[in-house]
């Protein structure tokens, strides 16, 4: 039987930045994606243990992943409770009308829902006309308040150019969390969180792969790194409440919508049969070398697209032409969450 944890990584009063193919560095995104994540903790654990040991690691995902990430995403806490953040599926909850003109303008807009309200309109009596008339009547709901746990500032930066040492004035765009003091210390009242799905109870796995993960935070995450954006601390409980336990555990889907970005070699027609997704781009820099190589691009299907079967994924080797130091990969292996959609079968 599997093992999910729930991690959540508090940010307390320490900035990131989380750059995007393609949104400039004066930009950021409010989160990390699964591949970017995987990227992070196995660059870390390469900087643990050996060689020999990071390449047996590697090998095992590439034939049965000894665990699987999701993509992370947006909690915060309102009036003492946990909001959990999820995207929403690319596909409409039973029960909505796509032809109703009077909510889809509010409708598109919810990127990501409450687990409460995604558990509903997924997994439960699906979209409701309350729900309806929610939209129409307001936009101070726990949906409209994703955008309140996260604020985005251009912070201004110098660059030395390497040969002329000339500076140059540019910004980059950090992301902070809500915070607050309480006594000695700074409470986080945001952040991020993830999904972490092991194949099956393994201690001595999961062991290292949180001491591995609280190194990577007292290192940062994401760019800016070397002036300390990035930095986290990992929440010491990673238990799942039992309305987590219900989501994962849910046994009436006849769909599946992805909580991770998922990549495979060869994508069968089967599995592309009447999904609904998205594509999304992943390139960058490699971060594991001195050489200033950027590492193949790869097209992967983003977070909360649905698939009638449960997509798997892989890695993708995204090594550039010309680099021998190392295989470079990219994390498409996929974690998704079973729903219920109108008309539909099951698969």
């Amino acid at each position: 039987m599997s093992e999910w944890k729930l991690i959540r990584l508090e940010f307390g009063r320490n900035v990131a930045h989380f750059g995007e193919l393609g949104i400039g560095i004066e930009q950021t995104s409010e989160r990390v994606r699964s591949d970017t994540l995987f990227s992070a903790w196995l660059s870390t654990y390469a900087r643990l243990f050996t060689s020999a040991e990071v390449n047996d690691l590697i090998e095992k995902f590439k034939t049965n992943p000894p665990f699987r990430l999701s993509s992370t995403f947006i909690y915060q806490q309102i009036n003492g409770e946990i909001i959990y953040y999820l995207p929403r599926p690319l596909k409409s909850p039973s029960g909505y009308s796509d032809n109703d003109l009077a909510i889809s303008k509010s409708y598109k807009k919810l990127n990501y829902l409450p687990l409460k309200i995604w558990q509903r309109w997924y997994q439960g009596q699906g979209f409701t006309e309350q729900d309806r008339e929610s939209l129409i009547s307001t936009t101070k709901s726990e949906a409209f308040q994703y955008k309140e746990a996260f604020k985005i500032q251009k912070v201004p930066k110098i660059g030395v150019d390497r040969i002329t040492r000339a500076t140059n004035l540019y910004h980059t765009g950090m992301v902070q969390y809500r915070c607050e003091q309480q006594e000695n210390e700074v409470k986080s009242l945001s952040g991020l969180y993830f999904l972490v799905q092991f194949p099956e109870a393994n201690p001595e796995l999961e062991n290292t792969f949180l001491g591995v993960l609280d190194f990577l935070g007292g290192e940062g995450i994401g760019g800016e790194r070397s002036s300390g954006a990035g930095q986290f601390k990992r929440n010491i409980s990673t238990v799942l409440t039992p309305q987590w336990q219900e989501v994962i555990n849910f046994q009436n889907g006849n769909a599946h919508s992805l909580i991770s970005l998922f990549w495979q070699h060869s994508v069968t027609s089967e599995l592309i049969h009447q999904a609904s997704y998205e594509l999304q781009e992943r390139g960058g820099w490699i971060t594991s070398s001195s050489a200033d190589k950027r590492r193949k691009a790869v097209r992967m299907f983003a977070e909360g697209s649905v698939f009638l079967s449960q997509p798997e994924g892989q890695l993708a080797d995204v090594t550039p032409d010309g680099f021998r130091a190392h295989h470079v990969y990219r994390s498409g292996i996929s974690l998704s969450l079973p729903i219920s959609i109108q008309g539909e079968s099951r698969s």
